[in-house]
């Protein structure tokens, strides 16, 4: 009885310990992330955000638009498609709530994309667990149902649609990819020249030259989430030959220089790359080598002069969601912010962001809070996160007066109610942290028209322009695309335009309007990798997300609200008894209180 009683004990002293560990980590946390943003920017007035005022070394802020070939090329027979065709998985892996569903959580969308999806192993186990389960789901959600699925945007065919609406809204700065396995559709084992369809790199010299000529700068991506198949089967970054394949590649777009203003490069290729950059390098104007998830790293060139060199980072604004999830948040930070830039922060000359939204970390998942409003495709409407982020990684460099640029950001809104004030309160987070002192060179919004993306399909809505894929893919102007073209032409955000898209989302949410979400929850509120062919509907959420006006929730487990209303709950009452005081007056006038009537 006594060992029992003594167990009891260092159980008890092992948990307190734990939870006062845990609030600890939170309470720090919280004072270094949370803490209430104090706008500078002054919204009384009429004109909020002025980018006309703001020049670089580079000149002026700038503003562009993005798009990339898995995304937007026909006729491309790439990793996604072939994923997309393959045998399909089971039903219950896009069914909420389902054993099977439950093996897939959020994090294996980096893992699935970073691998190589047709070879990621934990997606196979996954089938295979559910093989018995009917009717069978597709691999890509909402892709089969979809009206001309291959033909995505038509882009390689013809790139001039995407192009002139991109111009029309005014921005100087188009970023487009090259694919990989369209220039190497086969591995170059018996040498380069022989892997090489040099018909699809002139046609993308073609491309990038319409790009030009519609008086816009190109920003080239080489690496955009799509590994050529042929290197997927051998076991893709895994293998060291692929770097060297790699290289190759890279150094044919050199060539497109004359084409680009920007070009981006990684530093550790820039010596020893050789093929693609060859050929391209008059075209292009910035590189990109890789993109998200992780880190892509840049290498500018500005006409003739000293090459920029820079990394971009996917930035998610991360938080814990409950008292036991702030180790892991400040694991993942620590993991994927800083090491890679401080271990090259002396080479770079500017930091590019990709950045949509914030995550709640519950566990091992990702959780949907209730109280948030969220995009289409399950990411946190959150742009303090912007300001925050821009900030906190100025902190660290500015002693390396390393300047930034936001090279992705946008938001999946098929309705478009919540695309508006998502574009104005994201650009004003920047604009704050410009008069904060971060030096921003410009932004580029993702993207110009509904578009596949990635294992979602065709679900989540990130364009400015909507496509009618069952109407030889017609595309229709969305108010965001006006409101975009307003923004970039004049330069400046108006506390008028503000309150209009704000009134508009609000009148949506208080009278209840419902609106698509494809993110697959379980019963717990974790979301899962995947996507669904068909959305649920969700109510807008009545909840004041505008820069600098969002009010962060403690943590929300259990065991955190059962103690914050333990704490709460004396100063509730504490004040419902200064509500009963009476105030009496004595007949020298002081006043004093009563606690009785």
């Amino acid at each position: 009885m006594n060992i029992v009683a003594l167990l009891v004990k260092v159980a008890g002293l092992f948990a307190t310990i734990t939870v006062g560990a845990n609030a600890f980590s939170y309470t720090r946390f919280r004072r270094r992330n949370l803490g209430k943003i104090r706008s500078p920017i002054d919204e009384s007035k009429e004109v909020l955000a002025d980018f006309n005022s703001h020049e670089h070394k580079e000149g002026k802020f700038f503003f562009g638009l993005a798009t990339a070939p898995a995304h937007s090329e026909d006729e491309l027979d790439d990793a996604w498609l072939q994923f997309a065709k393959e045998t399909p998985s089971s039903a219950s892996d896009a069914v909420p709530g389902s054993e099977a569903a439950n093996r897939k959580k959020i994090k294996l969308a980096v893992g699935a994309i970073t691998k190589g999806l047709a070879k990621n192993k934990h997606i196979k186990e996954v089938k295979a667990a559910s093989a018995d389960d009917k009717p069978p789901a597709n691999n890509v959600a909402a892709w089969h149902n979809a009206p001309h699925a291959e033909d995505r945007l038509m882009f390689w065919s013809d790139p001039d649609k995407e192009v002139k609406l991109a111009k029309e809204t005014g921005v100087t700065v188009f970023r487009m990819g090259i694919d990989w396995s369209r220039i190497m559709p086969k591995e170059p084992t018996e040498g380069i020249k022989e892997a090489v369809d040099y018909e699809a790199l002139e046609h993308y010299k073609w491309i990038l030259n319409r790009v030009r000529s519609n008086g816009m700068k190109v920003m080239l991506t080489l690496f955009h989430h799509s590994l050529p198949p042929w290197a997927a089967d051998y076991g893709g970054w895994k293998i060291e030959k692929t770097v060297d394949y790699f290289m190759d590649f890279t150094r044919l777009t050199f060539s497109l220089q004359n084409e680009l203003s920007w070009r981006i490069n990684d530093h550790l290729l820039y010596n020893i790359a050789r093929l693609v950059v060859d050929s391209m390098f008059e075209l292009v104007d910035s590189w990109v080598t890789f993109n998200e998830p992780h880190v892509f790293t840049l290498l500018t060139y500005i006409c003739l002069k000293k090459p920029l060199v820079g990394i971009a980072h996917h930035v998610s604004f991360i938080r814990p969601y409950g008292l036991f999830d702030t180790g892991a948040v400040t694991i993942s930070n620590s993991l994927t912010v800083y090491p890679y830039i401080d271990s090259i922060s002396k080479k770079l000359d500017f930091i590019g962001i990709n950045y949509y939204g914030q995550e709640s970390v519950c566990g091992v998942g990702i959780k949907l809070v209730e109280t948030d409003e969220y995009s289409e495709s399950g990411r946190g409407i959150y742009p303090d996160g912007l300001y925050r982020v821009l900030l906190m990684l100025h902190e660290r460099y500015k002693h390396l007066k390393i300047p930034f640029i936001v090279t992705e950001n946008g938001v999946s809104d098929e309705t478009d109610v919540i695309r508006r004030p998502y574009l104005i309160e994201h650009l004003l987070a920047l604009y704050a942290a410009m008069l904060k002192g971060v030096p921003v060179l410009g932004y580029i919004f993702w993207t110009v028209s509904d578009n596949w993306e990635w294992a979602d399909g065709y679900g989540p809505k990130f364009g400015l322009v909507a496509v009618d894929r069952s109407n030889n893919l017609a595309r229709t102007l969305r108010p965001s695309y006006h409101l975009f073209s307003k923004i970039v032409k004049s330069g400046k955000i108006t506390r008028k335009d503000r309150s209009l898209a704000w009134n508009e989302l609000q009148k949506a949410a208080k009278s209840g309007k419902l609106r698509p979400f494809y993110r697959a929850v379980d019963n717990h509120g974790l979301m899962y990798a995947d996507g669904l062919d068909k959305p649920q509907w969700r109510p807008y959420v009545d909840r004041d997300w505008r820069f600098g006006h969002y009010q962060v929730e403690g943590l929300q487990d259990p065991l955190s609200r059962v103690a914050r209303v333990l704490l709460i709950w004396p100063l509730i009452m504490n004040k419902r008894i200064r509500k009963v005081k009476v105030k009496h007056t004595d007949e020298t006038g002081a006043a004093y209180a009563s606690p009785f009537n």
